[in-house]
Protein backbone atom coordinates (compact mmCIF):
# COMPACT_ATOMS: atom_id res chain seq x y z
CA UNK A 1 0.00 0.00 0.00
CA UNK A 2 2.66 2.43 0.73
CA UNK A 3 4.63 2.07 -2.90
CA UNK A 4 0.90 3.05 -4.26
CA UNK A 5 0.97 6.25 -2.22
CA UNK A 6 4.28 7.07 -2.62
CA UNK A 7 3.75 5.84 -6.87
CA UNK A 8 0.61 8.30 -6.56
CA UNK A 9 2.28 11.21 -4.96
CA UNK A 10 4.94 10.87 -7.39
CA UNK A 11 2.88 11.52 -10.79
CA UNK A 12 0.60 14.79 -8.92
CA UNK A 13 4.00 16.10 -8.38
CA UNK A 14 5.37 15.59 -11.99
CA UNK A 15 2.15 17.15 -13.26
CA UNK A 16 2.51 20.18 -10.80
CA UNK A 17 6.01 20.41 -12.48
CA UNK A 18 4.75 20.75 -16.32
CA UNK A 19 5.46 17.61 -17.80
CA UNK A 20 2.00 15.76 -18.49
CA UNK A 21 -0.05 18.89 -18.35
CA UNK A 22 -1.88 19.49 -21.63
CA UNK A 23 -2.57 22.56 -23.50
CA UNK A 24 -5.78 24.56 -22.24
CA UNK A 25 -7.53 26.53 -25.43
CA UNK A 26 -7.48 30.50 -25.24
CA UNK A 27 -11.03 31.41 -24.73
CA UNK A 28 -10.53 35.53 -23.26
CA UNK A 29 -11.80 37.51 -25.83
CA UNK A 30 -12.99 41.42 -24.89
CA UNK A 31 -16.75 42.02 -25.31
CA UNK A 32 -15.95 44.55 -27.78
CA UNK A 33 -14.13 43.39 -30.25
CA UNK A 34 -15.06 43.82 -33.00
CA UNK A 35 -16.41 47.76 -32.08
CA UNK A 36 -19.92 49.41 -31.85
CA UNK A 37 -20.57 48.83 -35.88
CA UNK A 38 -20.91 44.75 -34.99
CA UNK A 39 -24.16 43.61 -34.22
CA UNK A 40 -23.78 40.71 -31.64
CA UNK A 41 -26.29 38.08 -32.85
CA UNK A 42 -27.59 34.07 -31.70
CA UNK A 43 -24.63 31.42 -31.47
CA UNK A 44 -26.91 29.92 -33.95
CA UNK A 45 -27.02 32.31 -36.78
CA UNK A 46 -24.59 31.70 -39.66
CA UNK A 47 -22.33 34.48 -40.20
CA UNK A 48 -20.68 35.81 -43.36
CA UNK A 49 -17.61 34.11 -42.54
CA UNK A 50 -19.58 30.66 -43.18
CA UNK A 51 -20.96 31.40 -46.42
CA UNK A 52 -18.76 28.75 -48.89
CA UNK A 53 -16.85 31.30 -51.73
CA UNK A 54 -18.99 29.67 -54.14
CA UNK A 55 -22.06 31.10 -52.84
CA UNK A 56 -20.77 34.19 -51.89
CA UNK A 57 -18.98 34.76 -55.36
CA UNK A 58 -22.05 34.11 -57.62
CA UNK A 59 -20.49 35.63 -60.83
CA UNK A 60 -19.45 32.56 -62.71
CA UNK A 61 -16.16 34.46 -64.45
CA UNK A 62 -14.83 35.08 -61.05
CA UNK A 63 -16.08 31.38 -59.68
CA UNK A 64 -13.41 29.78 -63.27
CA UNK A 65 -10.78 32.17 -61.89
CA UNK A 66 -10.43 31.17 -58.31
CA UNK A 67 -10.73 28.05 -58.99
CA UNK A 68 -7.64 28.44 -61.43
CA UNK A 69 -5.60 30.39 -58.94
CA UNK A 70 -6.19 27.27 -56.06
CA UNK A 71 -4.90 24.80 -58.47
CA UNK A 72 -2.08 26.73 -59.63
CA UNK A 73 -0.90 29.66 -57.30
CA UNK A 74 2.42 29.07 -55.67
CA UNK A 75 2.05 30.19 -52.30
CA UNK A 76 -1.10 27.25 -52.27
CA UNK A 77 1.42 24.73 -53.65
CA UNK A 78 3.96 25.76 -51.14
CA UNK A 79 1.78 25.51 -48.20
CA UNK A 80 0.70 21.84 -49.54
CA UNK A 81 4.48 21.21 -49.56
CA UNK A 82 4.47 22.42 -45.81
CA UNK A 83 1.48 20.17 -44.69
CA UNK A 84 3.70 17.58 -46.06
CA UNK A 85 6.67 18.02 -44.13
CA UNK A 86 4.57 18.70 -40.58
CA UNK A 87 3.08 15.20 -41.31
CA UNK A 88 6.12 13.74 -41.79
CA UNK A 89 7.66 15.15 -38.29
CA UNK A 90 4.79 14.30 -36.41
CA UNK A 91 5.24 10.73 -37.57
CA UNK A 92 8.62 10.87 -36.59
CA UNK A 93 7.49 11.56 -33.12
CA UNK A 94 5.37 9.24 -32.64
CA UNK A 95 7.28 6.53 -34.01
CA UNK A 96 10.00 7.82 -31.36
CA UNK A 97 7.69 5.63 -28.67
CA UNK A 98 8.75 2.49 -30.13
CA UNK A 99 12.00 0.53 -30.02
CA UNK A 100 14.98 1.36 -32.95
CA UNK A 101 16.79 -1.72 -34.40
CA UNK A 102 20.24 -1.84 -36.27
CA UNK A 103 22.33 -4.07 -38.06
CA UNK A 104 25.84 -3.94 -36.85
CA UNK A 105 28.32 -6.31 -38.34
CA UNK A 106 31.71 -5.95 -37.26
CA UNK A 107 34.80 -8.34 -37.80
CA UNK A 108 38.58 -8.76 -37.67
CA UNK A 109 42.05 -10.03 -39.14
CA UNK A 110 44.82 -10.38 -37.03
CA UNK A 111 48.40 -12.67 -36.34
CA UNK A 112 50.10 -13.46 -33.43
CA UNK A 113 53.45 -15.29 -34.18
CA UNK A 114 52.41 -16.51 -37.68
CA UNK A 115 48.77 -17.60 -36.21
CA UNK A 116 46.15 -15.79 -38.03
CA UNK A 117 42.82 -15.25 -36.48
CA UNK A 118 39.61 -14.39 -38.03
CA UNK A 119 36.77 -12.57 -35.18
CA UNK A 120 33.71 -11.88 -36.08
CA UNK A 121 29.80 -10.67 -34.55
CA UNK A 122 26.61 -10.31 -36.18
CA UNK A 123 23.90 -8.84 -33.93
CA UNK A 124 21.24 -6.71 -33.97
CA UNK A 125 21.39 -3.88 -31.82
CA UNK A 126 17.65 -2.39 -30.00
CA UNK A 127 17.82 0.50 -28.17
CA UNK A 128 13.77 1.87 -26.52
CA UNK A 129 14.07 4.72 -24.19
CA UNK A 130 11.33 4.44 -21.98
CA UNK A 131 8.82 7.46 -21.83
CA UNK A 132 8.19 8.10 -18.28
CA UNK A 133 8.72 11.54 -17.74
CA UNK A 134 7.39 13.07 -20.98
CA UNK A 135 9.70 14.25 -22.99
CA UNK A 136 8.55 12.22 -25.91
CA UNK A 137 5.19 12.36 -25.42
CA UNK A 138 5.59 16.52 -25.58
CA UNK A 139 7.49 16.27 -28.44
CA UNK A 140 4.52 14.46 -30.07
CA UNK A 141 2.17 16.69 -28.93
CA UNK A 142 4.56 19.58 -30.31
CA UNK A 143 4.49 17.74 -33.65
CA UNK A 144 1.11 17.80 -33.35
CA UNK A 145 0.75 21.23 -33.14
CA UNK A 146 3.12 22.26 -35.77
CA UNK A 147 0.94 19.95 -38.17
CA UNK A 148 -2.47 21.44 -37.58
CA UNK A 149 -0.67 24.89 -37.85
CA UNK A 150 0.47 23.88 -41.36
CA UNK A 151 -3.01 23.23 -42.36
CA UNK A 152 -4.15 26.45 -40.90
CA UNK A 153 -1.31 27.97 -42.91
CA UNK A 154 -2.68 26.23 -45.84
CA UNK A 155 -6.54 27.39 -45.38
CA UNK A 156 -4.90 31.25 -44.61
CA UNK A 157 -3.17 30.90 -48.17
CA UNK A 158 -6.70 29.88 -49.50
CA UNK A 159 -8.50 32.54 -47.87
CA UNK A 160 -5.88 35.58 -48.60
CA UNK A 161 -5.70 34.06 -52.12
CA UNK A 162 -9.43 34.14 -52.54
CA UNK A 163 -9.83 37.79 -51.83
CA UNK A 164 -7.37 39.33 -53.61
CA UNK A 165 -8.15 37.34 -56.91
CA UNK A 166 -11.99 38.93 -56.00
CA UNK A 167 -10.53 42.36 -55.63
CA UNK A 168 -8.75 42.34 -58.46
CA UNK A 169 -11.84 40.91 -60.42
CA UNK A 170 -13.62 43.70 -59.10
CA UNK A 171 -11.02 46.74 -60.01
CA UNK A 172 -10.88 45.46 -63.47
CA UNK A 173 -14.76 45.94 -63.79
CA UNK A 174 -14.73 48.97 -61.96
CA UNK A 175 -11.95 50.33 -64.35
CA UNK A 176 -13.88 48.68 -67.15
CA UNK A 177 -17.19 50.66 -66.00
CA UNK A 178 -15.09 54.30 -65.80
CA UNK A 179 -13.12 53.47 -69.31
CA UNK A 180 -16.42 53.37 -70.76
CA UNK A 181 -18.14 56.48 -68.72
CA UNK A 182 -14.67 58.39 -70.12
CA UNK A 183 -15.61 57.35 -73.42
CA UNK A 184 -18.55 58.29 -73.51
CA UNK A 185 -17.83 61.68 -72.26
CA UNK A 186 -14.91 61.93 -75.19
CA UNK A 187 -17.68 61.42 -78.01
CA UNK A 188 -20.20 63.57 -75.79
CA UNK A 189 -17.65 66.40 -75.34
CA UNK A 190 -16.22 66.33 -79.02
CA UNK A 191 -19.82 67.17 -80.10
CA UNK A 192 -19.95 70.17 -78.58
CA UNK A 193 -16.36 71.02 -79.52
CA UNK A 194 -17.80 70.77 -82.86
CA UNK A 195 -20.96 72.75 -81.87
CA UNK A 196 -19.33 75.29 -80.04
CA UNK A 197 -17.18 75.93 -83.33
CA UNK A 198 -19.76 76.22 -85.24
CA UNK A 199 -21.68 78.95 -82.80
CA UNK A 200 -17.86 80.48 -83.62
CA UNK A 201 -18.49 80.50 -87.41
CA UNK A 202 -22.26 82.20 -86.99
CA UNK A 203 -20.53 84.76 -84.40
CA UNK A 204 -22.45 83.53 -81.68
CA UNK A 205 -19.29 82.27 -79.71
CA UNK A 206 -15.65 83.46 -79.53
CA UNK A 207 -12.60 81.69 -80.16
CA UNK A 208 -11.57 81.48 -76.51
CA UNK A 209 -14.79 78.97 -75.84
CA UNK A 210 -13.62 76.78 -78.68
CA UNK A 211 -9.87 76.48 -77.63
CA UNK A 212 -11.27 75.46 -73.99
CA UNK A 213 -13.70 73.06 -75.01
CA UNK A 214 -10.58 71.79 -76.71
CA UNK A 215 -8.65 71.55 -73.90
CA UNK A 216 -11.02 69.71 -72.04
CA UNK A 217 -11.91 67.19 -74.55
CA UNK A 218 -7.82 66.01 -74.97
CA UNK A 219 -8.36 66.07 -71.16
CA UNK A 220 -11.02 63.37 -71.03
CA UNK A 221 -8.93 61.51 -74.14
CA UNK A 222 -5.76 61.22 -71.76
CA UNK A 223 -8.04 60.23 -68.98
CA UNK A 224 -9.29 57.06 -70.99
CA UNK A 225 -5.42 56.17 -72.16
CA UNK A 226 -4.91 56.30 -68.37
CA UNK A 227 -7.89 53.86 -67.68
CA UNK A 228 -6.70 51.32 -70.80
CA UNK A 229 -2.63 51.31 -68.84
CA UNK A 230 -4.49 50.72 -65.35
CA UNK A 231 -6.36 47.88 -66.20
CA UNK A 232 -3.31 46.03 -68.36
CA UNK A 233 -1.31 46.54 -65.19
CA UNK A 234 -4.81 44.96 -63.06
CA UNK A 235 -4.93 42.07 -65.87
CA UNK A 236 -1.08 41.76 -65.10
CA UNK A 237 -1.38 41.15 -61.22
CA UNK A 238 -4.27 39.09 -61.58
CA UNK A 239 -2.28 36.75 -64.15
CA UNK A 240 0.30 36.42 -61.73
CA UNK A 241 -2.01 35.92 -58.66
CA UNK A 242 -3.33 32.74 -61.48
CA UNK A 243 0.56 31.64 -62.27
CA UNK A 244 -0.16 32.44 -65.93
CA UNK A 245 1.81 34.58 -68.47
CA UNK A 246 -0.19 38.28 -69.14
CA UNK A 247 -2.86 37.99 -70.75
CA UNK A 248 -6.72 39.57 -70.11
CA UNK A 249 -10.06 37.90 -68.85
CA UNK A 250 -13.58 37.33 -69.64
CA UNK A 251 -15.27 39.09 -67.22
CA UNK A 252 -18.93 40.39 -65.98
CA UNK A 253 -19.94 43.87 -65.31
CA UNK A 254 -20.20 46.37 -62.17
CA UNK A 255 -23.84 46.78 -62.41
CA UNK A 256 -24.74 42.93 -62.52
CA UNK A 257 -22.72 42.25 -59.22
CA UNK A 258 -25.13 40.72 -56.57
CA UNK A 259 -24.29 39.83 -53.14
CA UNK A 260 -25.66 37.87 -50.38
CA UNK A 261 -27.33 40.86 -47.88
CA UNK A 262 -26.55 38.63 -44.48
CA UNK A 263 -24.20 40.92 -42.52
CA UNK A 264 -24.50 39.02 -39.56
CA UNK A 265 -21.04 38.70 -37.50
CA UNK A 266 -21.65 36.15 -35.34
CA UNK A 267 -20.81 35.49 -31.62
CA UNK A 268 -16.94 37.42 -31.85
CA UNK A 269 -15.27 34.12 -29.75
CA UNK A 270 -16.61 31.24 -32.47
CA UNK A 271 -16.51 33.51 -35.51
CA UNK A 272 -12.46 34.19 -34.70
CA UNK A 273 -12.16 30.94 -33.97
CA UNK A 274 -12.54 30.31 -37.51
CA UNK A 275 -10.15 32.89 -38.99
CA UNK A 276 -6.93 30.83 -39.68
CA UNK A 277 -4.29 33.40 -38.78
CA UNK A 278 -5.77 33.31 -35.24
CA UNK A 279 -5.72 29.46 -35.48
CA UNK A 280 -2.16 29.87 -36.28
CA UNK A 281 -1.03 32.17 -33.42
CA UNK A 282 -2.72 29.85 -31.23
CA UNK A 283 -1.11 26.80 -32.47
CA UNK A 284 2.40 28.75 -31.70
CA UNK A 285 1.53 29.04 -28.81
CA UNK A 286 0.64 25.39 -27.93
CA UNK A 287 3.81 24.57 -29.14
CA UNK A 288 5.83 26.58 -27.35
CA UNK A 289 3.61 25.53 -24.37
CA UNK A 290 5.41 21.97 -25.03
CA UNK A 291 8.29 23.01 -25.60
CA UNK A 292 7.98 24.44 -21.84
CA UNK A 293 6.93 20.87 -21.09
CA UNK A 294 10.16 19.08 -22.51
CA UNK A 295 12.71 22.07 -20.72
CA UNK A 296 11.31 20.86 -17.65
CA UNK A 297 11.33 17.10 -18.39
CA UNK A 298 15.37 17.82 -19.21
CA UNK A 299 15.89 17.73 -15.23
CA UNK A 300 14.61 13.97 -15.21
CA UNK A 301 16.77 11.43 -16.05
CA UNK A 302 16.58 9.13 -19.15
CA UNK A 303 16.23 5.56 -19.02
CA UNK A 304 16.90 3.56 -21.72
CA UNK A 305 16.58 -0.37 -22.60
CA UNK A 306 19.12 -1.58 -25.24
CA UNK A 307 20.40 -5.31 -25.83
CA UNK A 308 21.42 -7.20 -28.95
CA UNK A 309 21.42 -10.84 -30.17
CA UNK A 310 23.14 -12.16 -33.04
CA UNK A 311 26.00 -14.98 -33.56
CA UNK A 312 29.91 -14.51 -33.28
CA UNK A 313 32.76 -16.85 -33.05
CA UNK A 314 34.95 -15.07 -30.43
CA UNK A 315 32.85 -15.89 -27.22
CA UNK A 316 35.32 -14.06 -24.24
CA UNK A 317 39.08 -14.94 -25.17
CA UNK A 318 38.28 -17.99 -27.14
CA UNK A 319 37.99 -18.43 -30.92
CA UNK A 320 36.15 -21.12 -32.83
CA UNK A 321 35.23 -21.49 -36.09
CA UNK A 322 31.91 -22.23 -35.68
CA UNK A 323 29.59 -19.68 -34.78
CA UNK A 324 28.06 -19.10 -31.43
CA UNK A 325 24.39 -17.40 -30.46
CA UNK A 326 24.91 -14.56 -27.85
CA UNK A 327 22.48 -12.41 -26.43
CA UNK A 328 23.12 -9.40 -24.08
CA UNK A 329 20.46 -6.40 -22.19
CA UNK A 330 21.40 -3.21 -20.45
CA UNK A 331 19.25 -0.48 -18.49
CA UNK A 332 20.54 2.73 -18.74
CA UNK A 333 19.66 5.56 -16.56
CA UNK A 334 20.89 8.98 -17.66
CA UNK A 335 20.87 11.72 -14.63
CA UNK A 336 21.74 15.51 -15.37
CA UNK A 337 24.40 16.28 -12.67
CA UNK A 338 26.54 19.49 -13.94
CA UNK A 339 25.07 20.46 -16.96
CA UNK A 340 21.93 22.23 -14.34
CA UNK A 341 22.72 25.67 -14.98
CA UNK A 342 22.69 24.97 -18.80
CA UNK A 343 18.97 23.01 -18.35
CA UNK A 344 17.63 26.27 -16.38
CA UNK A 345 18.71 28.79 -19.11
CA UNK A 346 17.09 26.63 -21.43
CA UNK A 347 13.67 26.32 -19.59
CA UNK A 348 14.30 30.12 -18.72
CA UNK A 349 14.08 30.65 -22.88
CA UNK A 350 11.39 28.21 -23.29
CA UNK A 351 9.03 30.38 -20.69
CA UNK A 352 10.00 33.76 -22.24
CA UNK A 353 9.18 32.40 -25.43
CA UNK A 354 5.75 30.84 -24.20
CA UNK A 355 5.12 34.21 -23.12
CA UNK A 356 5.88 35.75 -26.33
CA UNK A 357 3.79 33.82 -28.27
CA UNK A 358 1.12 34.02 -25.70
CA UNK A 359 1.64 38.06 -26.24
CA UNK A 360 1.14 37.51 -29.96
CA UNK A 361 -2.20 35.26 -29.80
CA UNK A 362 -3.55 37.94 -27.98
CA UNK A 363 -2.62 41.15 -30.34
CA UNK A 364 -3.59 38.39 -33.22
CA UNK A 365 -7.28 38.66 -31.83
CA UNK A 366 -6.96 42.53 -31.55
CA UNK A 367 -5.45 43.05 -35.13
CA UNK A 368 -8.59 40.76 -36.35
CA UNK A 369 -11.34 42.92 -33.86
CA UNK A 370 -9.91 45.86 -35.84
CA UNK A 371 -10.11 44.63 -39.38
CA UNK A 372 -13.62 43.31 -38.88
CA UNK A 373 -14.76 46.70 -37.55
CA UNK A 374 -12.93 48.65 -40.27
CA UNK A 375 -14.48 46.59 -43.23
CA UNK A 376 -17.86 46.97 -41.19
CA UNK A 377 -17.22 50.86 -41.11
CA UNK A 378 -16.06 50.95 -44.78
CA UNK A 379 -19.40 49.08 -45.91
CA UNK A 380 -21.81 51.15 -44.45
CA UNK A 381 -19.89 54.07 -45.16
CA UNK A 382 -20.76 53.12 -48.85
CA UNK A 383 -24.16 51.96 -48.52
CA UNK A 384 -24.57 55.45 -46.93
CA UNK A 385 -23.41 57.17 -49.97
CA UNK A 386 -25.18 55.13 -52.85
CA UNK A 387 -28.19 57.19 -52.57
CA UNK A 388 -26.25 60.39 -52.36
CA UNK A 389 -24.76 59.84 -55.73
CA UNK A 390 -27.55 58.89 -57.69
CA UNK A 391 -29.40 62.22 -56.53
CA UNK A 392 -26.11 64.07 -57.19
CA UNK A 393 -26.00 62.74 -60.64
CA UNK A 394 -29.83 62.92 -61.61
CA UNK A 395 -29.24 67.07 -60.97
CA UNK A 396 -25.79 67.12 -62.95
CA UNK A 397 -27.53 65.75 -65.80
CA UNK A 398 -30.09 68.30 -65.70
CA UNK A 399 -27.76 71.03 -65.37
CA UNK A 400 -25.63 69.91 -68.24
CA UNK A 401 -28.26 69.33 -69.95
CA UNK A 402 -29.98 73.11 -69.47
CA UNK A 403 -26.48 74.92 -69.57
CA UNK A 404 -25.66 73.42 -72.85
CA UNK A 405 -29.11 74.21 -74.39
CA UNK A 406 -28.84 77.87 -72.99
CA UNK A 407 -25.42 78.26 -74.57
CA UNK A 408 -26.62 77.56 -78.32
CA UNK A 409 -29.50 80.02 -77.47
CA UNK A 410 -26.83 82.51 -76.02
CA UNK A 411 -28.18 82.77 -72.81
CA UNK A 412 -25.34 81.84 -70.95
CA UNK A 413 -21.37 81.30 -71.27
CA UNK A 414 -19.23 78.04 -72.44
CA UNK A 415 -17.67 78.28 -68.87
CA UNK A 416 -21.09 77.02 -67.03
CA UNK A 417 -21.12 74.25 -69.60
CA UNK A 418 -17.82 73.37 -68.85
CA UNK A 419 -18.11 73.52 -65.25
CA UNK A 420 -21.70 71.48 -65.62
CA UNK A 421 -20.09 68.70 -67.79
CA UNK A 422 -16.81 68.34 -65.59
CA UNK A 423 -19.10 68.24 -62.50
CA UNK A 424 -20.48 65.36 -63.89
CA UNK A 425 -18.27 63.42 -64.84
CA UNK A 426 -16.21 63.82 -61.71
CA UNK A 427 -20.00 62.45 -59.70
CA UNK A 428 -20.08 59.18 -62.08
CA UNK A 429 -16.86 58.00 -61.68
CA UNK A 430 -17.00 58.88 -57.96
CA UNK A 431 -20.18 56.55 -58.29
CA UNK A 432 -18.08 53.98 -59.65
CA UNK A 433 -15.71 54.14 -57.29
CA UNK A 434 -17.92 54.13 -54.20
CA UNK A 435 -19.67 51.11 -55.85
CA UNK A 436 -16.30 49.03 -56.14
CA UNK A 437 -15.32 50.51 -52.44
CA UNK A 438 -18.79 48.67 -51.43
CA UNK A 439 -17.91 45.35 -52.78
CA UNK A 440 -14.55 45.35 -51.59
CA UNK A 441 -15.36 46.26 -48.06
CA UNK A 442 -17.82 43.13 -48.11
CA UNK A 443 -14.77 40.65 -49.44
CA UNK A 444 -12.44 42.45 -46.89
CA UNK A 445 -15.22 41.74 -44.32
CA UNK A 446 -15.76 38.52 -45.69
CA UNK A 447 -12.03 37.33 -45.41
CA UNK A 448 -12.04 39.18 -42.06
CA UNK A 449 -15.41 37.04 -40.66
CA UNK A 450 -12.50 33.92 -42.09
CA UNK A 451 -14.78 33.22 -45.02
CA UNK A 452 -12.66 31.24 -48.09
CA UNK A 453 -11.45 29.06 -45.97
CA UNK A 454 -12.47 25.53 -47.66
CA UNK A 455 -10.68 26.01 -51.07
Amino acid sequence: MKQYILAFGATLLLSGCGIYTRYEAQTTVPDDLYGDEAETVATDTVGLGDIGWRDFFSDPYLQELIERGLAQNTDVLTAGLRIEEAQAALLSAKLAFLPSFALAPQGSLGTVESQVSRTYTLPVTASWELDIFGKLRNAKRQAKAAYAQSEDYQQAVYSSLIANIANNYYTLLMLDEQLAISRETAASWKETVASTQALMDAGLADETAVSQMKGTYYEVENSVIDLEEQISQVENSLSLLLAETPHSFQRGKLSEQEFTSELSTGIPLRMLSQRPDVRMAERQLEQAFYVTNQANSAFYPSITLSGSAGWTNSVGSIITNLAKFVTSALASLTQPLFNRGALIGQRRIAKAQQEEALLAFRQQLLNAGSEVNDALVSYQTSKKKKENYRHQITALERAYTGTSLLMENGNTTYLEVLTARQSLLSAQLSQTANQFKEIQSLINLYQALGGGRNG
